[in-house]
């Protein structure tokens, strides 16, 4: 286990339960479960402010942490120095990130975007959420901090 409580590697020998080792388990079964009631309730087609202040409104009723905006440190692959800051839709408890869209489509942009702040950034887990699909779109992304050499610099 490493210092947060999470188990790192899988014993190949070992039998895992399904999503026994998922990140932020708890947390996430939240955040996807807020998705669902917020598309459920307020349907497609909202603008994309109005569903990250329900999204803000709904964990801060449920006591969670939530930053609208918060800048997360870019850091240079080579230096590990900061080059710059990212402002992602949503930080929720200061563990996963949330990028909210709502269009007709999602684009490989939308993806990238969210995939870069996570390649970039001490975060590990983010979701990307487009309200206005005819089907609730939820994409999540996972970067392992393990794979980031500028936190080991």
């Amino acid at each position: 286990m490493n210092t947060n409580g999470r188990k790192t590697q899988i014993n190949a020998n070992q039998k895992a339960n399904p999503g026994e080792y998922l990140l932020y388990k708890e947390l996430s079964y939240k955040v996807q479960g807020c998705f669902f009631e917020i598309r459920k309730n307020y349907g497609p087609g909202q603008k994309e402010s109005v569903y990250v202040n329900l999204i803000v409104e709904w964990f801060q009723n449920q006591g969670i942490p939530v930053e609208k905006e918060k800048a997360i440190k870019i850091y240079s692959l080579n230096s590990g120095k900061i080059v710059g800051t990212y402002k992602p839709d949503l930080v929720i408890d200061n563990k996963i990130l949330v990028e909210v869209k709502s269009s007709r489509a999602v684009t490989k942009q939308d993806e990238k975007q969210l995939y870069y702040y996570l390649r970039n950034s001490s975060y590990e887990l983010g979701y990307l959420v487009n309200f206005s699909t005819p089907r609730l779109y939820i994409k999540r992304i996972i970067y392992s901090n393990q794979r980031k050499p500028f936190l080991f610099v």
